[in-house]
């Protein structure tokens, strides 16, 4: 069965995997970290070097701040530091160099696997009649 999803989800060998790539492509050069960068930075280009998982906010969601304190520090900061090259990148209306933007892995996930498993113990925790882990509170 999971050869199966892999053969379903792998670019060479399925066109709709071909077509979803370019799609969340499109959409990572159109969309990523839109909050931000529209608010800082006034617009966004398709040659910033950031990753999909970069497009996450932890301000939209508990799940998704638990899930990057959960994160190594090292990868944390590797994600700031895109966010932040990105910005600066659009506020100076330029583009990673050729040599750089080949290097980047845009399609790397770093963050799925985690959240997925901060809403499973959510999920869990609901299931048998604990506190939320976290809960959202006004300052």
């Amino acid at each position: 069965m999971a050869s199966l999803v892999k053969a379903i989800l792998n670019p060479q060998k399925n066109w709709f995997a071909a077509l979803h790539k370019k799609t969340i492509a499109n959409r990572l050069r159109k969309y990523v970290y839109y909050d931000v960068l529209m608010l800082f930075c006034g617009g966004i280009d398709d040659k910033l070097g950031l990753r999909y998982d970069d497009l996450y906010d932890p301000m939209e969601s508990l799940d998704i701040k638990e899930a990057l304190a959960r994160l190594p520090r090292e990868i944390v900061d590797a994600r700031n530091q895109r966010i932040l090259r990105a910005m600066d990148l659009s506020m100076k209306h330029e583009y990673l160099p050729k040599d750089l933007e080949a290097q980047q892995t845009p399609f790397r996930s770093y963050l799925t696997d985690m959240l997925a498993l901060v809403e499973r113990e959510k999920a869990e925790r609901e299931a048998l009649g604990a506190l939320p882990l976290q809960q959202r509170t006004l300052p």
